[in-house]
């Protein structure tokens, strides 16, 4: 499930570094306020057997905003998308956004029009996504001779690594849900630009991404709603509607 905020600001763009950052305590901020115990829980132990965090986000889009070299562009309406798997992360966030009129993203100001409920759903055992955001992926860390030369090893989806970790962490999430972990990925169609974004604990790096997966519609739908990749609580890799 995902929600679409509508919101509008008065800045005329957002910083590089404050684009994705803020995302993850506003999600953290809004759940709390709703349901305090699922937000606790989730942020000390994670979710299901991996422990992984089952939430995404897409940062605020704004699509009339002038597009200016260098900045991202902000200004006058847009939205801000949210999604989890969970139904009662999404009933939270509906529950905390419907008494807020202001969410402060980063130190900009963005004012709440209303929210709606995103009904875009995978009906069959196959889907195309579409990535807003980068997809990071971590490696293995090792050199061509096998050891290990970094813990940091972020591989983008033109790299050799790539597809099996990718695949991995699609299991993996499904494991987390108790799903069968019935999903594979059959190729990578696009990649964009290579591109990296602050968050808490430094640089991520990666690049958005078309992949089309096979699987289970269950799986396949959960996934899309918490996004591809890892560090999707982070913002990376949210699935565009």
């Amino acid at each position: 499930m995902r929600l679409r905020v509508g919101v509008s600001t008065s800045a005329h763009a957002i910083p590089w570094k404050r684009v994705l950052e803020p995302g993850r305590a506003v999600c953290y901020t809004l759940l709390r306020a709703a349901a305090p115990v699922l937000a606790d829980r989730l942020h000390e132990q994670g979710f299901g057997r991996h422990g992984m965090v089952p939430f995404g986000y897409s940062g605020p889009v704004f699509p009339q905003a002038r597009k200016r070299r260098g900045v991202y562009a902000a200004g006058g309406r847009g939205y801000l998308e949210l999604g989890s798997p969970l139904p009662e992360v999404v009933a939270a966030w509906s529950v905390a956004l419907a008494g807020r009129d202001l969410l402060d993203w980063g130190g900009v100001a963005l004012r709440v029009h209303g929210i709606s409920l995103v009904e875009t759903a995978v009906e069959r055992g196959s889907a195309r996504l579409r990535t807003r955001t980068p997809v990071v992926m971590k490696g293995s860390g090792r050199d061509d001779g096998g050891e290990r030369s970094t813990r940091q090893a972020w591989v983008l989806p033109t790299e050799p690594e790539f597809h099996h970790y990718f695949e991995q962490n699609l299991r993996r999430k499904a494991e987390s849900l108790d799903l069968a972990p019935d999903v594979s990925l059959e190729q990578i169609s696009w990649v964009g630009p290579k591109r990296s974004f602050a968050v808490g604990d430094g640089l991520k790096l990666g690049a958005s991404v078309e992949a089309e997966l096979k699987g289970n519609p269950l799986v396949l739908n959960a996934i899309r709603d918490w996004g591809l990749g890892q560090a999707n609580s982070a913002g990376f890799g949210w699935v565009a509607a």
